[in-house]
């Protein structure tokens, strides 16, 4: 793990990047592979507006042109919410991004929270002091692996979490009613204070957004890839040697440009 923050200080932030190129330089030498923690600034020099994306930026530009051997295997990052997350995401797809728990919180923080990063694009989460706080590890890692496999719902695995604690006849730190809250501190995806919301409000009740509208979206637009590419395909298996490989020879350059964007997409 090689960890560095980053604080709006342009001398000591070009120290930090050009240390992490020469172990990253090093480390490829020697075949050592690692993973990039990021953390939030926390000795800012100058003001940053958006810190989120302050981050992200530092992000891309210490791994702008470098190749896959010297790149991080994953980043671990805070989450910052879906806006953040998706960008960093979608800006280069190569990244895994992870994301570190941060405090304790409730059992409904640690679950949601997972919900919500792998939702929006993470692939790895890397919890301390929530599973190290918790009344029983190794059953609240069990739950957490069913969320992250879409196996249950982040407020049903919190009932479910305290069902097993309360065979195992060990007493709950915070009431159910506090367990299915979310902390301002665990979940807030904005440096303003507001009043936390329970898990119910949350989860059970959602709003016609940007967000949601924009998923739709892009769920029609998979849709319509999905079955133009069916028929692209079903034609180009038409010109196919017997090894099931196509005949380049008797195809079109739209029909190699075709098999080309479906094996792409079907390596996704």
């Amino acid at each position: 793990m090689y960890s560095i923050t980053f604080n709006n200080d342009l001398d000591r932030d070009y120290e930090a990047l050009t240390a992490y190129k020469e172990f990253r330089i090093e480390a490829e030498r020697k075949g050592f592979r690692h993973f990039l923690e990021v953390f939030s600034p926390n000795a800012l020099v100058n003001p940053v507006e958006d810190v989120p994306k302050f981050v992200s930026d530092h992000i891309v530009r210490a791994l702008a042109g470098v190749a896959s051997p010297g790149r991080p295997i994953f980043l671990k990052i805070p989450y910052y919410g879906p806006k953040a997350m998706e960008s960093l995401v979608r800006y280069d797809s190569s990244l895994v991004v992870g994301i570190l728990g941060g405090s304790a919180g409730t059992t409904l923080d640690a679950f949601q929270m997972l919900y919500d990063a792998k939702k929006y694009g993470a692939r790895v989460a890397l919890y301390g002091r929530k599973i190290n706080n918790a009344e029983h590890q190794l059953k609240f890692i069990t739950y957490l692996r069913a969320v992250a496999d879409g196996q249950m719902w982040p407020m049903e695995a919190v009932r479910a979490y305290r069902g097993d604690l309360e065979k195992l006849g060990i007493k709950p730190k915070r009431s159910l009613e506090d367990d299915l809250k979310t902390t301002v501190t665990s979940l807030s995806y904005n440096n303003t204070s507001s009043v936390s919301m329970t898990g119910a409000d949350k989860s059970e009740a959602p709003k016609e957004t940007k967000a949601s509208a924009a998923l739709a979206s892009a769920q029609a637009k998979k849709f319509f890839q999905r079955n133009y590419f069916k028929d692209a395909e079903e034609e180009t298996e038409k010109k196919t040697t017997f090894n099931n490989r196509p005949d380049f020879s008797k195809m079109t350059q739209q029909e190699k440009l075709q098999w080309n964007l479906e094996r792409i997409r079907r390596s996704m």
